[in-house]
């Protein structure tokens, strides 16, 4: 189910595309209008005062934007940025060989933050207040401290669950910021700037109808973008209108509004098997065959925004307007659940 178009998650063949049409500046990165001024504005101070800008959390839902705001946040500070994600830094060794690669004023960008095991963050507290990496040497019965200085760092942290962060972690972020889902007319943008870098056309209607079915999510508009650009260029001459669009969504099988076969799954579920909620999620995951993470993180907050799901004190459940989507009679079911 990873595979799906118009999952959040980055696939495989997501990343050569990222790095052709990622902005590197801030004025070229659209949406997020409010976080992006607050950080234009951090930046201009730390740079005015000659110092690290602040340690940033970016957190929202997944494909918003955070890894590229974090390329250009390091842009813009002239500095070189070093990523890595929280489940790859295994043992103190991992971080230590990171963070002694740092120079002055370099972002470190730590994707997932939410998932670096505990012990690792308590290695990382000093390091973000006081700039210095304490690490114990040595075998059993005969170790000792170390205390490394590090120069001046800006740490990005971002997550999908920032209610997962320990407080002593969160606390320690001077600049916290959370990603909303773009509108339509943001996301008619970056198609248009996509479509420009790439150099394919066009036209108005189509950008409106594939941005409308994008789920608020830029980097599901470009990997659409991406498919109905070959759509374009085997069925058509290349260019993108409003029927080429058509064609190649319906074979992709997303609906008018960004819904695939396995929203119409997880929703067909609840309702079907569970008279439409309310159900735990650990019943909904069991009877799709998914894990109860994936549901929260990855289906879940698109179905919540557009008000076809809801949460309840005692589970899920699907609301009326999600019965007009599938074409099911909401009367119909609620005389078969008396």
């Amino acid at each position: 189910m990873d595979e799906r178009v118009i999952t959040t998650r980055e696939l495989k063949d997501d990343g050569e595309l990222d790095n052709t049409i990622r902005p590197e500046c801030i004025e070229e990165y659209i949406g997020q209008a409010d976080v992006k001024e607050n950080i234009k504005v951090y930046i201009e101070a730390a740079k005015m005062r000659n110092e690290s800008l602040d340690h940033v959390l970016l957190y929202g839902p997944p494909g918003l934007g955070k890894t590229t705001l974090a390329y250009i946040i390091a842009n813009e500070l002239g500095t070189n940025i070093k990523t890595a994600s929280g489940p790859s830094i295994e043992k103190s060794g991992d971080l230590a060989a990171i963070l002694s690669t740092l120079e002055k004023g370099d972002v470190l960008f730590i994707d997932e933050i939410h998932r670096m095991p505990r012990f690792i963050e308590e290695i990382l507290y000093p390091a973000m207040e006081d700039f210095t990496l304490e690490i114990i040497v040595g075998s059993e019965g005969n170790t000792r401290n170390i205390k490394i200085d590090l120069p001046p760092f800006t740490l990005v942290g971002a997550t999908t669950r920032a209610g997962d962060l320990s407080a002593p972690l969160r606390d320690r972020f001077g600049i916290v910021s959370k990603l909303q889902y773009y509108t339509v007319e943001e996301l008619a943008q970056i198609i248009k700037r996509t479509s420009k870098v790439l150099g394919v056309g066009i036209d108005e209607d189509a950008t409106i109808e594939l941005a409308s079915r994008s789920r608020g999510t830029p980097r599901i508009a470009n990997r659409l973008f991406k498919r109905v650009r070959d759509f374009a260029l085997v069925k058509g001459n290349g260019y993108i209108d409003k029927d080429i669009i058509k064609l190649a969504l319906e074979r992709l099988k997303v609906d008018d509004m960004g819904l695939d076969e396995t929203d119409h799954e997880l929703l067909l579920a609840i309702i079907n098997k569970f008279n439409g909620g309310p159900v735990g999620v650990e019943a909904v995951a069991s009877a799709i065959g998914e894990e109860v993470t994936t549901i929260e993180d990855v289906y879940e907050p698109y179905l919540l925004q557009t008000g076809l799901l809801k949460r309840t004190a005692r589970g899920r459940m699907v609301t009326a307007k999600a019965y007009e989507v599938l074409h099911i009679k909401y009367d119909e079911l609620t005389k078969r659940k008396k």
